[in-house]
């Protein structure tokens, strides 16, 4: 019912090698809390937005599906006298869609969600999309069987099922998606992605609510940009994959460095606005030289700012008679430098007028022109492309290595001229993106992909709509994983820009990207190493990507440095609670009671303050 004659290979038996043959064979395991046919859900307190200023205009965006309480699953050993216990399991009917760019581990949650589904209730059916959203609004479908799966288990790539624009933002997409899932009488829609998708499932699961449909609509945190991250999602599918491949890349570019002792190597990750790829990398690889984005915005450093620190970089380490390196650029790096951000809005506002690219050089303002006019003309090309849907540059396209590779020679042979070996500054650039998009996942990611297919049936199991599937405690082994789902609402944010002194405009509620934290412990170790990854030449190679043996239990390290198990620290925090309210209680003494009122009082007054809106910050953006 409702689909259609396959117009594509999507779904078609892969050829394996043997490599992947062996990695087909290999089953993932399940925490406790998700083995067995009984659902246990343990119901938390109502999941507010950390967004707290925004609060209020995200409960209005969303009056159905904002202030839903957490989910924990718990496993049959768990004693939680409430705990909700589902034993019931009817038939489902449950479709799935690819939503956003492809990310290493996709298919697993499609393989962890199936097992689910048919190891509840074996007559469920099992839908999957083809093409994306595309094929959602078009009810382009194909049924998801273990024949279908076979070739897919443990393998990269999003071709199973394909992808194309990846939004239902409009109201027409809107309406073809409910069309879709009331034809082919869906329980639950889970949609794969990043924080677009993600917000995209948000305003669908709000819609339906609103609508009475009755299908529930899953998040899966999926995307190799590692930047949808908060106090419940520790990491993403495909973060650990993408670091992993590109570590290798950049390790064997430093030994090259190294052994050639002449060049200095510009390597920009893929990662889009944030830099959380860079920043693993750098701490998996030791490259002389990290750029982060968020650094360059925290202290507002310019182009020739930047060029100046590798200028001052280079000329020291040639003191010591080094004459190479290597220096890791972020893809977003374009958009965190002032200058260049500000002419790029302007170039965009000029795209949403209608200008021609031909005419937008000679339609800038004069600073803006003054700017445009001093870059190379590669660059100028690039920034004059089309924006992304989001009005975000095309930062795939914009080769900010290779400028500011050539900013440094120009400038390295004026300090050096005579001194530097050979007399020339020699640059090499690179960029590492699409080469690693498709790659086989790590152990880590088809574990984690696997699990969260698995969550995703308990969420549809206790009925919930709006939630975001989540693992905590990822550092841990996977037996000690904690399994839950949160509302995606509670993750929302809503920025705010400055026009003035006196206006601001406040954006629509959403899932944003996260930046690296600079004051997170990731970020710290790197500035504890920073001086020492410079001058001594300290490259470590991680090696090729592992799924068995010494390195295939690895995991990122910024991941593993950060505390980062937010779920179980609310629990902790409830344990505490309720040891409190056994300790004081009618009858104990006046001293106990006291105690209990001062310091209850005390962190009562310093929660208030950290809660309020002026200390969680209104900044404008």
């Amino acid at each position: 019912m409702g689909s259609v004659a396959m117009d594509s290979d999507y779904g078609a038996p892969r050829e394996l090698s043997a490599l992947q043959k062996a990695r087909a064979l290999y089953q993932p395991d399940l925490p406790p809390c998700l083995q067995g046919t009984a659902v246990r859900v343990e119901y938390g307190d109502t999941a507010t937005a950390a967004d707290v200023a925004g609060a209020h205009v995200i409960s209005q965006a969303f009056p159905h599906t904002y202030g839903q309480p957490l989910a924990h699953f718990l496993s049959k050993t768990a004693n939680v006298p409430d705990a909700t216990i589902i034993t019931e399991h009817p038939v489902v009917r449950v479709g799935i869609v690819f939503s956003g760019r492809q990310s290493p581990g996709g298919h697993n949650v499609i393989w962890g969600l199936y097992d689910a589904i048919k190891a509840h209730n074996s007559n469920s059916k099992f839908i999957g999309f083809l093409g994306g959203t595309d094929g959602l609004f078009a009810q382009k479908t194909m049924e998801i069987t273990e024949e279908a799966l076979s070739s897919y288990k443990n393998q990269g790539g999003y071709d199973m099922l394909g992808r194309t624009r990846d939004q239902i933002r409009t109201t027409e997409q809107v309406k073809a998606a409910m069309a879709t899932c009331q034809a082919l009488k869906l329980d639950a829609l889970v949609i794969i992605g990043g924080v677009t998708s993600n917000t995209d499932a948000a305003q669908l699961a709000e819609t339906f609510a609103e609508l009475k449909c009755p299908t529930k609509v899953v998040g899966v945190p999926v995307t190799l940009n590692g930047d949808l991250r908060n106090q419940f999602v520790e990491t993403t599918v495909g973060f650990d994959t993408i670091c992993k491949v590109n570590s290798q890349l950049i390790s064997n570019v430093c030994t090259d460095a190294l052994s050639a002792e002449k060049y200095y190597y510009f390597i920009r990750l893929m990662g889009r606005k944030s830099s959380h790829v860079a920043l693993e990398c750098a701490l998996q690889t030791h490259p002389n030289m990290v750029i982060l984005g968020e650094e360059v915005s925290m202290s507002k450093l310019t182009i020739f700012d930047i060029t100046k620190q590798i200028c001052d970089a280079v000329q020291a380490r040639a003191e010591k008679d080094k004459y190479h390196g290597v220096v890791l650029i972020p893809e977003g790096l374009v958009e965190s430098i002032p200058e260049l951000y500000a002419l790029l809005q302007e170039i965009h506002g000029l795209h949403n007028k209608g200008v021609s690219v031909e005419n937008i050089s000679s339609s800038l303002s004069p600073w803006a022109s003054a700017l445009f006019e001093f870059l190379p003309p590669f660059i100028r090309k690039q920034l004059l492309l089309h924006p992304e849907s989001d009005d975000s540059a095309q930062l795939s396209q914009i080769e900010t290595e290779k400028l500011l590779a050539q900013l440094v020679e120009i400038e390295m042979n004026k300090r050096l001229e005579g001194t530097y070996k050979g007399n020339k500054f020699n640059a090499i650039c690179h960029f590492f993106g699409y080469q690693a998009r498709g790659a086989l996942p790590s152990k880590f990611d088809c574990d984690y992909a696997y699990v969260l297919g698995h969550v995703c049936y308990h969420i549809l199991a206790a009925g919930l709509n709006g939630y975001m599937a989540t693992v905590t405690n990822l550092k841990s082994p996977v037996n000690k994983w904690k399994c839950g789902a949160a509302p995606i609402t509670s993750m929302m944010t809503v920025k705010r820009w400055s026009r003035g002194p006196a206006a601001s405009q406040i954006g629509k509620p959403a899932v944003h990207m996260a930046s690296v934290d600079l004051k997170g412990k990731a970020y710290e170790l790197l500035r504890q190493n920073s001086s020492s990854f410079l001058m001594e030449d300290i490259y470590r190679n991680p090696g090729p990507l592992q799924f068995e043996g010494s390195g295939a239990e690895t995991k990122p390290i910024s991941l593993c440095v950060e505390d980062q198990d937010y779920m179980g620290r609310i629990k902790q925090l409830q344990e505490y609670l309720e040891k409190v309210k056994s300790i004081v209680k009618p009858g104990c003494s006046q001293d106990v009671l006291k105690a209990a009122l001062s310091a209850m009082a005390s962190v009562t007054e310093m929660l208030t303050i950290m809660s309020s809106p002026a200390f969680s910050g209104q900044a404008t953006i």
